[in-house]
């Protein structure tokens, strides 16, 4: 099936703003859908839908599970550890020998950049990327930009400043990638050991110190510290971590505005943001997962062929 993102949906770098947008404009329907005491509308009756999930997951995959359910998607859930993979059988033969049971949409999430993609290349069903490695995680970058579009409208010329572990993010870089795309200003703050090489070809600005990009930014998104993926030598500890560029409310106090606080999740409390911000008036980060219902459930509409003019109708029960 192909709808108006194409065949799959890979990464906001292959998409246009008009895409982005799309999708967000589909979303704002379909949130509603979560909203009633029935959350469930036929739009996707009768197709198959397969997550494959090949890291621990718990917000993203439970995400999927209830956009898909919400649409009426069967579905079956397959995690690396208990599936042929772990007897050796590579990601497309488990990949080829599910098609053959005829499916039609495969999630998957893979810690191998361009898994996704590779995968996309090889099968004829609709493939969302769910997280690839350090490439990207588009559906979390769409719900971030529907979270800050909820509270901003256009995010054109807002200022967005991405905080911490940029290095290891795939959303730092699907965050990027989407917001330059709608024209906001974005910069990245953390040590210099955990931002990649040459970020500033990406177009944004990098600030050394975390007052600093306080004081500049509209919103911002602070990342996880991925300590799993470090193996020693990125930052001498998390108490010097947490002093030097913990997000703090007595940071905040010292904005020159109120600043948008959002998080992808899971969070280090203590470390990258401490509980009385994630808590705090100013965070939209539980407003980020509803959103991120909403966006699963819009992107499987819109790459199973459903227009996006119609998106009202199936909010109202229209197959």
């Amino acid at each position: 099936m192909a709808g108006p993102l194409g065949k799959d949906l890979l990464g906001l770098a292959p998409l246009s703003a008009e895409q982005i947008r799309l999708v967000l404009d589909t979303a704002i329907p379909f949130r509603e859908i979560s909203e009633r005491a029935i959350k469930k509308v036929p739009t996707l009756r009768g197709a198959t839908i397969v997550n494959l999930f090949f890291e621990a997951s718990t917000r993203t995959r439970i995400s999927f599970e209830f956009a898909e359910k919400r649409l009426s998607a069967d579905t079956v859930n397959v995690a690396a550890a208990q599936s042929s993979v772990s007897k050796g059988e590579t990601l497309v033969d488990t990949a080829r020998n599910l098609e053959a049971m005829k499916i039609d949409m495969v999630v998957i999430r893979h810690p191998a950049s361009g898994a996704a993609q590779f995968l996309a290349e090889r099968i004829e069903s609709n493939v969302i990327n769910a997280g690839d490695g350090t490439n990207e995680h588009p559906t979390q970058g769409l719900l971030d930009l529907m979270t800050l579009r909820d509270k901003f409208g256009e995010l054109a010329g807002r200022k967005i400043c991405i905080v911490g572990d940029v290095l290891h993010s795939r959303v730092a870089r699907s965050n990027i990638w989407g917001l330059t795309k709608l024209g906001a200003d974005v910069a990245v703050c953390g040590p210099r050991s955990l931002l990649p090489n040459a970020i500033e070809e990406m177009g944004v600005t990098v600030f050394n110190r975390i007052e600093e990009a306080i004081e500049w930014a509209d919103a911002l998104n602070v990342l996880r510290l991925q300590l799993e993926r470090m193996q020693a030598g990125y930052i001498p500890s998390l108490r010097e971590y947490n002093r030097v560029f913990g997000v703090t409310s007595a940071r905040l106090d010292k904005a020159p505005r109120d600043i948008v606080i959002l998080h992808p999740g899971p969070m280090n409390r203590g470390v990258e943001i401490d509980s009385d911000v994630a808590d705090g008036p100013h965070s939209v980060i539980l407003d980020q997962v509803t959103n991120g219902v909403a966006v699963r459930m819009a992107a499987l509409y819109l790459l199973a062929g459903g227009k996006p003019e119609l998106a009202e109708a199936a909010k109202k029960g229209a197959p």
